[in-house]
């Protein structure tokens, strides 16, 4: 790579850290499974990243050719130093980005999505538990016409048996 390309790859990896909201994602994890899984790539994406702001964005150091000169003699010299400004280092061209880019979108969408719902199922399960903690402390003086009140369904459900001479026999 280019010393411009490896540049630019850095930048972008920048800008992407500074996008990504780990806090974010790290509160929508329930299980340690996901949570180990989660530091581990945290990790490696901070791994590799670091990598990409340090190792590869520094220019190589220039070589000093008179040193080489005075040393191995002119000739032999000139010859690697012309083969190695022959050399071309082809420009990265990223064909995975466009490809994968809108199906990690679509997945952020989703996971969103997901994470709404989990929510909205996670207050209904608090209520229930609530609503079950409450009726556990009223079990042993409740009457039946009392709990009745709270699920009528049961009420209309011991009424048909009855009705129907179904006495579960």
């Amino acid at each position: 790579m280019s010393g411009n390309g490896v540049k630019k790859v850095a930048e972008v990896a920048a800008k992407a850290t500074k996008s990504i909201d780990w806090d974010g994602m790290a509160k929508a994890l329930v299980s340690d499974e996901a949570r180990k899984e989660f530091a581990n790539l945290r990790r490696a994406f901070d791994e590799v990243n670091s990598q990409l702001q340090t190792k590869f964005s520094q220019e190589p150091e220039p070589i000093d050719w008179e040193y080489y000169r005075k040393g191995i003699g002119s000739r032999l010299v000139d010859m690697y130093k012309e083969a190695y400004e022959s050399i071309e280092i082809p420009k990265y061209v990223d064909t995975v980005t466009p490809e994968y880019k809108p199906k990690f979108d679509a997945l952020l969408v989703e996971l969103k999505e997901a994470e709404k719902q989990s929510l909205k199922e996670s207050a209904r399960l608090e209520k229930e538990i609530a609503e079950v903690q409450e009726m556990k402390k009223k079990i042993s003086t409740m009457t039946a016409d009392e709990y009745f009140e709270n699920h009528p369904e049961l009420k209309q459900k011991f009424d048909d048996e009855i009705r129907n001479d179904n006495w579960g026999y």
